[in-house]
């Protein structure tokens, strides 16, 4: 039989079929090969998620036999096949190949029953809604994507503000095209997909008027280290394209999913983007347009906080629903300030991974910082800057090159397939670079703002995505080391064994360590670099220098005064440290910085007194109480009390560093209470750090007063030994291992135990010599908390002796 005689025999036997429009409430998951895996989503969610009260718009979509009957009765698929085998064998080039097919459904002609059906369910969705020519969004859905393996991000067309009868059957026509675009070929290629076994379906929903509003996209994990028990929301004004397509910084928040619950609000991250551009409807009401956003629209967020946690709830319910972590893209209804659900698909990325097995990266020298963005990948690679203007341009890169652009869109996908890593100036977490270099593994540090003006073509570059949320491009090819852990050859060690953090971007990097809580919270971390203001600065601006003054306005911009913007950013930092192995403590520690360390801080001159001896001078206990600091420490702990009582996490444990005399003891407490932190309300228990020699000595004093001790061998050492720990020329002197602090430490176990309290230890020495991690186990300590990156060896030498 001829080839146009057996199209034309598919073309009626399709025909029989006789439905070629689905509503999105007859469809669902198991609808897939014949609707694709974002319309049976969409049917899956109103069907299913409706009665949650999740909204999602109506519309409908096409049948993949629709698209088929296109093909067989315009008599182009054996022309397709033709231009395809011509690609295999080189004889033409992807673009050449994929334009002509193009050119073949484009021109061929919407069978008859398929346009009529087409328009019949346009007029009844505007019948429904009231609406003559309603405006929709024309999606393509292909019968392979969103598959565990395969999320065909962006590599189909979509078509928004679509108005009128005809532009809607003109808009479908491209959508069945769009399955031959050159970055749809090649992502089939690399995922073994053959393109005539490839359907698509087109997905028709009413547009959501997010132009004047907001939309955006939703994880049910952290999409860099795959922490599943968080929800992350990006959101830009106007329509969503922008942030798919990484044109803009978006707003990022971060909801943490166990304590959704009880009105609590667990927001952990919250940080403002820029959110220069916006896309907007036609100016004469058809398609769409990029503008420039006011002052106003920038400084605010998109979403208030009640938003952000109605959006999260969703994401857990649907989550729930399909049992899997999923993508979801959302919108803001700026008319009627609705918010809705436009598509949800399984997450591809970390669904793949092991739960107890990643990989470590750390620099082993550190260059000239060149510029810096969001991190994606967590890897560490390096290698020549190739900057690239336009994906025309492929035949300039150079296989294994660092991809430096502004931003990426499927059409770049040939070229970062074979980057080694890439830079862009503008996106967020959620940006096509960011999805696309995940699912390809290749590192990227997205949103420098000034990467394609900062590198230079043929520069050689270091790109770090190993030190938290924030990555990092470095002068030089530098070196690195990778060390692949898997938590499940660990032992059971003979004690609880923590971590300690500071760092919250960092946080969730070593969320699959068996931990047994945060053993040590640094406080002074998140305002040094998250916060940057003195905390008495935030309380009292009218003592400050104009020029200070002024970068205070501009830092707490968005916050009614700068002690909101000073409890707000430092109750988010120590909720994220609290859920990264929650419902285990986190032991947070009160400011410790010395006077000279807070001079160093916006606003800190006008505050701090000259001291010729900062580590033996007014710092930690002598603060709080003190009128030259209690102002601050009012602002330290309402954080606190939010994190517990607003956020959620009861498993924060409050600890009082550098506490010289049990009568100082009563008085930080009292000022604790004094600002709603008193001991035992709520279940609140108070430790102090064991570091000084009269806390060993009057230990048992000093245990009627708190519920725990945690032994701080690095300032305990230099008292004991009397050596200056910042000192390099006595740099030899200083070891915990001395005898004389072995045994003060021993004391200060016993003494606890005496007293009927736990004891741990967070100081450096365990994570330093697994010897004296061995000594603490001996001693019957309670607790050992060790920084993260020796954890591993740590635990395997505690029980390679047990």
């Amino acid at each position: 039989m001829a080839d146009n005689d057996s199209t034309l025999v598919e073309a009626e036997a399709v025909l029989q079929t006789g439905a070629f429009v689905l509503p999105f409430e007859c469809i669902g998951m198991g609808d897939v090969a014949i609707v694709g895996g974002k319309n049976a989503s969409l049917g899956e969610l109103i069907g299913t998620l409706g009665a949650q009260a999740i909204r999602v718009p109506d519309g409908f979509a096409t049948t993949a036999d629709a698209y088929r009957l296109h093909i067989s009765s315009n008599g182009i698929e054996p022309r397709i096949r033709d231009l395809l085998a011509s690609l295999h064998a080189g004889e033409k080039s992807l673009r050449d190949a994929g334009a002509e097919i193009r050119a073949l459904i484009l021109a061929g002609t919407l069978p008859p029953p398929v346009e009529q059906q087409l328009r019949d369910a346009y007029c009844e969705l505007g019948r429904k809604t009231g609406r003559t020519n309603p405006a929709v969004a024309v999606r393509s859905s292909a019968t392979a994507e969103d598959l565990p393996g395969a999320s065909f991000a962006g590599q189909l067309e979509s078509f928004l503000n679509v108005q009128g009868e005809d532009a809607f059957i003109d808009a479908c026509r491209r959508c069945f095209a769009s399955l031959f675009t050159d970055r749809a070929i090649t992502y089939r290629e690399a995922k073994g997909f053959d393109h005539l076994q490839v359907a698509l379906s087109i997905g028709v929903q009413l547009m959501v008027r997010s132009d004047l509003g907001g939309s955006g996209v939703m994880f049910t994990l952290d999409t860099e280290s795959g922490f599943p028990r968080v929800v992350t929301i990006n959101a830009a004004l106007g329509l969503g394209e922008t942030v798919v397509q990484g044109t803009v910084d978006p707003d990022r928040l971060m909801v943490f999913k166990p304590l959704l619950r009880n009105g609590y609000r667990p927001i952990i991250e919250k940080v403002r983007g820029a959110k220069n551009q916006k896309l907007v409807y036609g100016a004469d009401g058809r398609g769409t347009e990029l503008l420039q956003t006011s002052e106003v629209e920038r400084e605010s967020f998109v979403l208030s906080d009640d938003e952000a946690l109605r959006l999260a709830r969703w994401g857990v319910a649907i989550e729930a629903h399909y049992g899997r972590p999923m993508d979801v893209e959302w919108a803001k209804d700026g008319a009627s300030g609705e918010l809705f659900i436009v598509q949800a698909r399984p997450e591809t990325v970390h669904a793949a991974k092991s739960g107890t097995s990643f990989d470590v990266y750390t620099l082993q020298a550190k260059g000239q910082r060149l510029v810096e963005g969001v991190a994606i990948g967590g890897a560490i690679v390096s290698g020549k800057a190739c900057i690239v203007r336009n994906p025309e341009d492929i035949e300039r890169f150079e296989d294994g090159a660092i991809l430096v652009a502004e931003a990426t869109n499927p059409d770049w996908v040939p070229i970062m397939k074979r980057a080694a890593g890439i830079v862009t100036d503008h996106g967020g977490p959620t940006s096509h670079a960011a999805i696309v270099g995940r699912e390809l593994g290749v590192t990227a540090v997205i949103g420098t703002g000034n990467g394609t003006s900062v590198l230079r073509a043929g520069q050689e570059i270091t790109v770090s995505c190993a030190e938290g949320s924030r990555g990092a491009v470095y002068s030089g090819i530098l070196p690195f080391v990778r060390e692949t852990i898997d938590v499940g050859t660990l032992g059971e060690p003979p004690v609880d064994i923590m971590v300690n953090m500071a760092n919250p971007g960092a946080a969730f990097e070593w969320w699959r360590l068996p931990a047994n809580g945060v053993g040590l919270a640094r406080m002074e971390f998140i305002i040094g670099s998250a916060i940057k203001l003195h905390p008495m600065a935030a309380a009292h601006p009218e003592r400050l220098s104009a020029a200070d003054a002024e970068m205070v306005r501009a830092l707490s911009e968005g916050f009614t005064t700068p002690a909101d913007y000073f409890v707000d950013r430092l109750a988010v930092g120590v909720a994220k440290l609290a859920s990264a192995f929650h419902p285990y403590p986190a032991i947070v520690r009160l400011s410790d910085f010395k006077t000279n360390e807070y001079a160093d801080l916006i606003g800190g001159e006008a505050f701090e007194p000259k001291e010729e001896n900062p580590m033996l001078g007014f710092r930690g206990a002598s603060r709080y109480y003190n009128d030259r600091y209690k102002d601050g420490f009012a602002l330290e702990c309402r954080a606190l009390k939010r994190v517990r009582e607003e956020m959620g996490f009861t498993n924060l444990i409050v600890m009082v560093p550098f506490c010289r005399t049990v009568t100082e003891a009563d008085r930080v407490l009292q000022a604790m209470a004094e600002n709603g932190l008193r001991r035992g309300k709520d279940g609140l228990q108070v430790y102090m750090m064991c570091e000084i020699p009269s806390n060993v000595i009057l230990a048992e004093e000093f245990a009627k007063r708190f519920d725990g001790f945690s032994i701080g061998s690095n300032d305990l050492t230099q008292l004991v030994l009397g050596v200056d720990r910042d000192s390099a020329d006595l740099a030899d002197l200083f070891d915990e291992r001395d005898e004389a602090v072995k045994r003060m430490v021993g004391d200060a176990i016993d003494g606890a135990h005496r007293a009927g309290i736990k004891v741990g230890i967070c100081g450096q020495a365990p994570s330093n010599y697994p010897e004296f991690a061995q000594f603490l186990v001996e001693k019957r300590i309670d607790s050992i908390s060790l920084n993260p990156d020796s954890f591993v060896t740590t635990v395997r030498a505690l029980t390679s002796k047990a």
